[in-house]
């Protein structure tokens, strides 16, 4: 019991601020970080300690925003996860704007090399650096600037072809 009142003290403000990065909604982050330690304490029996507590508990989170979305709509589809991946707090006029730059962003990605499309796929699906090191082999560092230098150039194709995106958050 002591176990799950220390981690329960030492990472809900980590999953909290994870979940408002990814839901922009301070409230149902409030909620949706509830049901991460529900679920984390039913299934504590199952975590091998193979990736950090707090990607662990990151996943868990994810998983439940996940179900959120599903929950109220039927189907989350990847230019969903895309969309939430690029958006930073944006107003509703903007939103039909970043779904379709979301959509030329995963067609120009699908031209991109396996390891650095399946490593920006991972992020946008909410995987840590350090889970996409892990399966990739390589490190937190070299995850970060294949995912960096990625978007780097998926911005640039994307300027050539559309025009300046400067106040875009990509």
């Amino acid at each position: 019991m002591l176990f799950i009142k220390k981690l329960y003290e030492d990472y809900k403000s980590d999953v909290f601020y994870y979940l408002v990065s990814i839901t922009h909604d301070s409230d149902l982050s409030e909620d949706l970080t509830s049901e991460t330690f529900l679920a984390a304490i039913k299934s504590i029996s199952r975590y091998k300690g193979n990736a950090d507590i707090k990607t662990w508990l990151f996943s868990i989170a994810r998983y439940k925003w996940y179900e959120h979305l599903r929950k109220r709509k039927n189907e989350v589809s990847f230019d969903d996860l895309a969309e939430i991946y690029i958006q930073q707090n944006e107003d509703i006029e903007n939103r039909l704007y970043r779904s379709e730059i979301a959509k030329m962003c995963l067609t120009v990605l699908d031209k991109e090399p396996e390891q650095a499309r399946n490593i920006v796929k991972m992020r946008i699906e909410g995987f840590s650096y350090y889970e996409i090191a892990k399966r990739y082999g390589i490190s937190e560092s070299s995850a970060r600037v294949i995912n960096f230098r990625t978007k780097k150039r998926i911005r640039q194709i994307l300027e050539k072809r559309y025009g300046d995106m400067s106040g875009d958050n990509f």
